[in-house]
Protein backbone atom coordinates (compact mmCIF):
# COMPACT_ATOMS: atom_id res chain seq x y z
CA UNK A 1 0.00 0.00 0.00
CA UNK A 2 1.06 3.54 -0.88
CA UNK A 3 0.32 6.37 1.50
CA UNK A 4 1.20 9.53 -0.74
CA UNK A 5 1.11 13.00 1.32
CA UNK A 6 -0.48 15.82 -0.32
CA UNK A 7 0.41 19.11 1.52
CA UNK A 8 -1.07 20.71 2.42
CA UNK A 9 -4.51 19.11 1.87
CA UNK A 10 -3.83 15.73 3.94
CA UNK A 11 -2.98 11.97 3.26
CA UNK A 12 -5.88 10.12 1.14
CA UNK A 13 -8.18 8.69 2.12
CA UNK A 14 -8.07 11.74 5.05
CA UNK A 15 -8.32 15.17 3.90
CA UNK A 16 -7.54 18.23 6.06
CA UNK A 17 -10.98 20.14 7.72
CA UNK A 18 -12.72 17.02 7.52
CA UNK A 19 -14.69 16.63 10.85
CA UNK A 20 -14.04 13.68 13.38
CA UNK A 21 -17.18 11.65 11.89
CA UNK A 22 -15.92 12.28 8.10
CA UNK A 23 -12.42 11.00 9.34
CA UNK A 24 -13.49 8.24 11.18
CA UNK A 25 -15.55 6.90 7.90
CA UNK A 26 -12.44 7.63 5.43
CA UNK A 27 -10.38 5.43 7.59
CA UNK A 28 -12.57 2.94 8.22
CA UNK A 29 -13.56 2.79 4.53
CA UNK A 30 -9.92 2.64 3.79
CA UNK A 31 -7.84 0.59 6.17
CA UNK A 32 -10.43 -1.01 8.67
CA UNK A 33 -11.42 0.38 12.19
CA UNK A 34 -9.26 2.69 13.66
CA UNK A 35 -8.96 3.81 17.57
CA UNK A 36 -10.78 6.84 17.74
CA UNK A 37 -11.42 9.18 20.69
CA UNK A 38 -12.06 12.63 20.90
CA UNK A 39 -9.22 14.72 18.69
CA UNK A 40 -7.22 11.63 17.32
CA UNK A 41 -8.01 9.08 15.35
CA UNK A 42 -5.48 6.17 14.88
CA UNK A 43 -4.62 3.05 13.37
CA UNK A 44 -1.49 0.76 12.39
CA UNK A 45 -0.96 -0.07 8.47
CA UNK A 46 1.33 -2.98 8.63
CA UNK A 47 3.27 -1.75 11.12
CA UNK A 48 3.43 2.25 9.67
CA UNK A 49 1.75 4.45 12.32
CA UNK A 50 -1.31 6.96 11.12
CA UNK A 51 -2.61 9.34 13.23
CA UNK A 52 -5.42 11.60 12.41
CA UNK A 53 -4.86 14.94 14.69
CA UNK A 54 -8.11 17.21 15.23
CA UNK A 55 -6.51 20.10 17.32
CA UNK A 56 -9.31 22.24 16.89
CA UNK A 57 -13.30 23.07 16.17
CA UNK A 58 -12.96 19.18 16.18
CA UNK A 59 -11.57 19.28 13.06
CA UNK A 60 -8.34 17.42 11.10
CA UNK A 61 -5.94 19.73 11.78
CA UNK A 62 -2.80 17.29 10.60
CA UNK A 63 -2.32 13.85 10.12
CA UNK A 64 1.56 12.25 11.53
CA UNK A 65 2.70 8.83 10.09
CA UNK A 66 5.94 6.98 11.58
CA UNK A 67 8.18 4.45 10.53
CA UNK A 68 7.53 0.71 11.07
CA UNK A 69 10.17 0.61 14.17
CA UNK A 70 13.61 -1.21 14.59
CA UNK A 71 13.50 -4.65 12.82
CA UNK A 72 10.27 -4.05 11.24
CA UNK A 73 9.57 -3.80 8.08
CA UNK A 74 6.49 -2.90 6.08
CA UNK A 75 4.77 -3.34 2.55
CA UNK A 76 3.11 -0.23 3.17
CA UNK A 77 5.11 3.09 1.89
CA UNK A 78 4.57 6.76 2.74
CA UNK A 79 5.39 8.60 -0.31
CA UNK A 80 6.46 12.32 -1.11
CA UNK A 81 6.89 12.87 -4.70
CA UNK A 82 7.62 9.48 -4.86
CA UNK A 83 10.02 9.31 -2.64
CA UNK A 84 9.81 6.56 0.44
CA UNK A 85 10.08 9.04 3.47
CA UNK A 86 11.50 6.49 5.98
CA UNK A 87 13.83 4.62 3.24
CA UNK A 88 15.28 7.62 1.59
CA UNK A 89 18.06 9.53 3.31
CA UNK A 90 16.66 12.86 4.86
CA UNK A 91 19.15 15.02 3.34
CA UNK A 92 18.02 13.95 -0.24
CA UNK A 93 14.35 14.88 0.67
CA UNK A 94 15.54 17.67 1.86
CA UNK A 95 17.67 18.86 -1.23
CA UNK A 96 14.31 17.73 -3.33
CA UNK A 97 12.11 20.02 -1.86
CA UNK A 98 14.61 22.82 -1.75
CA UNK A 99 14.73 22.25 -5.73
CA UNK A 100 11.29 22.53 -5.75
CA UNK A 101 10.98 25.95 -4.15
CA UNK A 102 9.73 25.01 -0.95
CA UNK A 103 11.78 26.58 1.98
CA UNK A 104 13.38 24.15 4.11
CA UNK A 105 14.31 24.55 7.75
CA UNK A 106 16.46 22.28 9.60
CA UNK A 107 18.28 24.51 11.90
CA UNK A 108 16.87 21.66 14.06
CA UNK A 109 18.32 18.48 11.71
CA UNK A 110 16.57 16.41 14.29
CA UNK A 111 12.99 18.34 13.90
CA UNK A 112 13.23 19.69 10.91
CA UNK A 113 10.04 21.62 8.47
CA UNK A 114 9.26 22.83 5.60
CA UNK A 115 6.60 26.10 6.60
CA UNK A 116 4.33 27.41 3.98
CA UNK A 117 3.99 23.39 2.68
CA UNK A 118 3.43 22.68 6.58
CA UNK A 119 5.42 19.19 6.22
CA UNK A 120 7.58 18.09 9.60
CA UNK A 121 10.08 15.64 9.51
CA UNK A 122 11.44 13.63 12.66
CA UNK A 123 14.08 12.10 12.63
CA UNK A 124 15.00 11.36 16.37
CA UNK A 125 14.69 7.78 17.99
CA UNK A 126 16.77 5.25 20.62
CA UNK A 127 16.33 2.46 18.49
CA UNK A 128 19.56 1.13 16.46
CA UNK A 129 19.51 2.19 12.94
CA UNK A 130 21.43 3.54 10.35
CA UNK A 131 23.18 7.25 11.64
CA UNK A 132 25.47 9.59 9.81
CA UNK A 133 28.56 10.60 11.61
CA UNK A 134 26.80 13.06 13.72
CA UNK A 135 24.63 10.46 15.07
CA UNK A 136 21.49 11.71 13.47
CA UNK A 137 19.12 8.99 11.66
CA UNK A 138 20.00 8.80 8.07
CA UNK A 139 16.40 8.49 7.70
CA UNK A 140 13.16 10.06 9.05
CA UNK A 141 11.43 8.60 11.77
CA UNK A 142 7.67 10.23 11.56
CA UNK A 143 6.28 12.87 8.96
CA UNK A 144 3.35 15.53 10.16
CA UNK A 145 1.59 16.99 7.46
CA UNK A 146 -0.61 20.09 7.95
CA UNK A 147 -1.94 23.11 6.11
CA UNK A 148 0.17 25.81 4.68
CA UNK A 149 -0.33 27.85 8.24
CA UNK A 150 0.61 25.51 10.77
CA UNK A 151 4.12 26.14 11.57
CA UNK A 152 2.99 30.01 11.35
CA UNK A 153 3.60 30.83 14.65
CA UNK A 154 7.29 29.18 14.85
CA UNK A 155 7.70 32.33 12.06
CA UNK A 156 6.12 35.11 13.27
CA UNK A 157 9.06 37.27 13.53
CA UNK A 158 11.44 35.58 12.11
CA UNK A 159 12.63 34.30 8.36
CA UNK A 160 13.83 30.98 8.84
CA UNK A 161 16.34 30.91 5.91
CA UNK A 162 17.80 33.67 7.05
CA UNK A 163 17.67 33.47 10.90
CA UNK A 164 19.51 30.04 10.61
Amino acid sequence: MDLVLDPPRGVSPVRLGMTFDEAVDAVTRAFGRPRAREGLISVSLDHVGFQVLLEKRNRVTALELWWPGEGRTSSTRVLLDGDDVFTTPARTLMRRAAARGWTVDDADPEQVCMPGVSLGFTRSTSQEVPRERGGLPVCFTSVLVADEHYYDFLYKDRDPVRDR
